[in-house]
This record gives C-alpha cells, sequence and structure tokens, in this order.
C-alpha cells in the first residue's frame, strides 16, 4: 500500500536541491570516483557507497546500501554546482534527498526521507582489487521460472519447489499497490523472496510473481482495478492446480496490503482456494484507509495539525473529484499555491539550483494526480473489502503490524474480524505482531520514512506463525 500524501510530498520537494527543470547538468569530472560513508539517521549509521561518473550526457550516479542489499541503483536528479551536491534515490515511499557540500574528496550534509532527517558524510576512495565475495550455500530445494496467461497477458515468476516425492500444499503470493517485482523488493528488502525461502523450507510450494508491467510481466496495468489483480490470482491458482508437484486441494493465498484485498476477493469467488494469509489487509473502504495513513504518517513526521487538516481536506477533494471526473483544474492550482509557497521560502542558492519552480511543482503535482485519476484509484476509494470478507469461508490468518501507519493495525483488525465473524467464518486467527510496521520490520515509529534505514529482516517469529499455521491445516504438522 503505497502512500498517497499529496502535501506531504510537496513538503518534501521544498528541501530538494533538485537539477534544472529543463534537464541541464552541469558536469563536474573531479566529482567523479567511488565515494563511501554513512547516513546518520536517529541515532544509527547506515553504510552507502555512492559512484559517480561523466560522459556526454552530463552526471551520473549509483548507490550502493550493503546492510540492505541495494547494489547499483540509479540516483536521480544528479546535479553538482561547486560546492553544492544533489543526488536523489527515488525508490519507495518517501523520496530520499541528499543535500552537501564537496570539500576535495569528501561530501557531507543532510539527508531527509518522509519524515525522517540526519546527515550524511562519504569520502573518495582509491578502488582496489576486491575479493568475490563467498559463494551462497545452494538452497535446498528446486527453483524454476515460470510463467502462465490469463485475459490480460503473460505473466512470469518463480515457482520454490520443497524436495522429495508426492505433491505438497501451495501457496500464492500476491503483492500490495503499486507495480511490483515478484520479490516485492523495497529499499533492497525483499520480503517474498524471504517468505518464498521459509516457506518452501516448511514443505510448501509457493509461487510469486511480477506484477503486471514489471519485469517478465507482459500483461499491462492501463486501466486495470483490485478486480483484475484478483482475476490475475484467479489464473495463478489455476495455473498451481496444473502442476504435478501440488496438491490441488491445498492452494493457498498470501497476501500483502492490496494483496490482503486481493485475496478475499479470490476466496470468495472460487472454491479451488482452501486458505487464506493476510499481511496488513484492508478491513474499510480505500478512502478510510488513506485518511488515517495520511494522519498517522504526518504525526509521525511532526506535521503541524493544520497541515494534517489541509492534507484531509485536499484528499477529501480528490476522492470528490476522483467519482465525479470533475474540480481537477481548481485541486491542481491549489497544489500549485501549496507547493510554490513552499519553494519560495528556500534560500537563494536552492531556488537557483532548482531553476524554473513552477515547472518543477507542476513535474511533481503531475505524477501525484496521475494516479488520483486513474480507474484504479476510483475503485480503491470505494470498495468496501467487508462485504468479500464475509463470503471466505475457508480458514484465515490475518496479521497486523503494530506499528504500521499505512493500513493502521486496530481499526482494520476489528473491521476484518466482524466480517468474518458476519460470514459465519469460525476458523480464523489474528496477531498484531509487537513493534512491526507496514513491511513487518521492527519499527520505531513506523513511518515509511523510516524503511531506507531499518534492518532487512521481519520482525522475530513472523514467519514460524505463517509456516506453523499453514503446516497445521494442511497436514503438515503443527
Amino acid at each position: 500500500m503505497r502512500p498517497l500524501r499529496l502535501l506531504a510530498c510537496l513538503g518534501s520537494l521544498a528541501l530538494a536541491l533538485a537539477a534544472r527543470a529543463d534537464g541541464a547538468q552541469p558536469t563536474a569530472p573531479t566529482l567523479s570516483g567511488h565515494y563511501e560513508g554513512a547516513i546518520t539517521i536517529m541515532g544509527a549509521q547506515l553504510a552507502i557507497q555512492v559512484d559517480f561518473t561523466t560522459s556526454a550526457q552530463g552526471l551520473a550516479a549509483t548507490i550502493d546500501i550493503p546492510q540492505q542489499g541495494v547494489t547499483a541503483m540509479p540516483l536521480s536528479n544528479v546535479g553538482y554546482r561547486p560546492p553544492q551536491v544533489h543526488f536523489e534515490l527515488p525508490a519507495g515511499p518517501g523520496l530520499a534527498t541528499f543535500d552537501g557540500e564537496a570539500k576535495g574528496d569528501e561530501i557531507a550534509g543532510r539527508f531527509t526521507q518522509g519524515g525522517a532527517a540526519g546527515e550524511f558524510r562519504i569520502r573518495r576512495q582509491a578502488l582496489g582489487v576486491l575479493a568475490p565475495p563467498p559463494a551462497a550455500a545452494p538452497a535446498p530445494y528446486r527453483e524454476e521460472e515460470v510463467t502462465f496467461t490469463s485475459a490480460a497477458g503473460t505473466f512470469a515468476g518463480t515457482l520454490t519447489i520443497p524436495p522429495g516425492a508426492g505433491t505438497h500444499p501451495a501457496i500464492l503470493l500476491i503483492t500490495g499497490s503499486g507495480p511490483q517485482n515478484r520479490d516485492e523488493e523495497l529499499f533492497g528488502f525483499k520480503p517474498f523472496r524471504l517468505i518464498a525461502d521459509h516457506l518452501t523450507r516448511s514443505g510448501i510450494v509457493v509461487l510469486r510473481c511480477d506484477d503486471r508491467g514489471v519485469g517478465g510481466t507482459t500483461a499491462t496495468r492501463d486501466g486495470a482495478t483490485t478486480r483484475d489483480f484478483a482475476d490475475d490470482a484467479l489464473a495463478a491458482v489455476a495455473f498451481l492446480r496444473t502442476r504435478p508437484e501440488v496438491a490441488a486441494t491445498m492452494i493457498g493465498l498470501l497476501g500483502h496490503s492490496e494483496g490482503g484485498v486481493v485475496a478475499p476477493m479470490v476466496a470468495a469467488r472460487s472454491g479451488d482456494v482452501a486458505f487464506i494469509v493476510l499481511m496488513s489487509g484492508t478491513g474499510v473502504t480505500g478512502e478510510r484507509v488513506l485518511l488515517d495513513q495520511a494522519e498517522l504518517v504526518g504525526r509521525a513526521g511532526a506535521s503541524s495539525a493544520a497541515d494534517i487538516a489541509a492534507e484531509a481536506a485536499l484528499q477529501k477533494r480528490i476522492f470528490q473529484a476522483a467519482r465525479s471526473g470533475s474540480g481537477w483544474d481548481e485541486i491542481t492550482a491549489d497544489a500549485r499555491g501549496f507547493a510554490m509557497a513552499k519553494l519560495e521560502a528556500l534560500p537563494a542558492e536552492q531556488r537557483q539550483a532548482i531553476g524554473d519552480l513552477r515547472a518543477y511543482a507542476d513535474r511533481v503535482i503531475a505524477g501525484q494526480l496521475a494516479m488520483a485519476r486513474s480507474p484504479w484509484f476510483k475503485f480503491f476509494i470505494d470498495y468496501d473489502p467487508a462485504a468479500d470478507l464475509a463470503k471466505v469461508h475457508c480458514p484465515v490468518l490475518a496479521l497486523f503490524g503494530e506499528k504500521d501507519l499505512q493500513v493502521p493495525a486496530e481499526s482494520n483488525r476489528k473491521a476484518v474480524v466482524e466480517a468474518l465473524s458476519r460470514g459465519g467464518n469460525r476458523d480464523v486467527k489474528v496477531e498484531v505482531l509487537p513493534g512491526a510496521n507496514h513491511l513487518y520490520q521492527k519499527a520505531t515509529t513506523g513511518s515509511p520514512g523510516e524503511y531506507p534505514t531499518l534492518a532487512k529482516e521481519f520482525v522475530p517469529g513472523f514467519l514460524t506463525t505463517i509456516s506453523d499455521w499453514i503446516r497445521a491445516r494442511t497436514g503438515l504438522g503443527g
């Protein structure tokens, strides 16, 4: 579930020392090289490595974050107006920005991401010959690249198969909102790869797929809604039923965030689903989720009460415009006014580095409002998952993160439980995992701004809670 926080995004752009809107990039051969250092944020250090290169096209850079498994990730809006250096990490919720000064072989300055702020310092290094990393031990299971088709096109994925003769229980992993790869990768964290590895080692066949428009999947997202993603999942279940390694009566679904909305849709329509696991599945309308999300993330980022109220008011106008198809010009104009006020309050050197302030603001606003004008958004804000949850009669494991600010635990837990109970489902287990954020990492505030700084691992007990529950319901043991 990716946050739609228009005012927060515009507030973040006011901090950015971006390249000129016309794309012109000053080159600086003396900046080229390999730099190593760290981000210091919330009392912790995160090691980083940045490589700057200069070509006829201008200055470019990539970043490595070893603790998070990030390697050679391209940076955007790389700019150098001596001594000012700026670059951005455009992955995941909350754009990460680096604003610093180059002094000799060192670049140091301010790091901001979402509601979090800290410092960074990197120093140019002489590149030596590095020994290759040790080879990883082979997994004790078989991994196969697979494809299957639906009315939307071809889907590509990875099937992991436990050793041993006979058939096994199987599970399909369904990603959250936005185009994501089969590992559901975010800032180097690969939740679905970790889940697939653990469950396959536990005796369960796992299928994880690239979303529409990602990787090897040819199906497109154009005009698609959550209902269409449910059709994709049904096609994946049909594919699993054709596999000789799969016990056809023991196929389940695991959905994260929007995937936790898709899974009940599928289970309500298909008798081929034997169980579902919901990771932060919603129990209330998308409109309610987005309003709650914006308020909680705003508070975690120390936004003022006035800014939080202004964001809620603008969100409600966006919801109305999405339903009616009108009012977008007024919304765009108001958002531009807010952004320009923030940009014009910047120091002169930052305004100069940005260049055309209005063009920059318009570019960011257009990107935000494009999603709000999509068929997906119109469907999402009004869809109430309670109706489909009430039709789910297979066993359900519903997990929530105590510090999840994107799908708040308490309101959604209560709504999910009430809907399942209303439909007569008595095989339901619900757990709220202490300290867990939306990605089920150990969190401080739960804000998306923390995601880049957290260890790329789940909170204790998360994986075994899932595997033990599935094994108990598929005859593999507790």
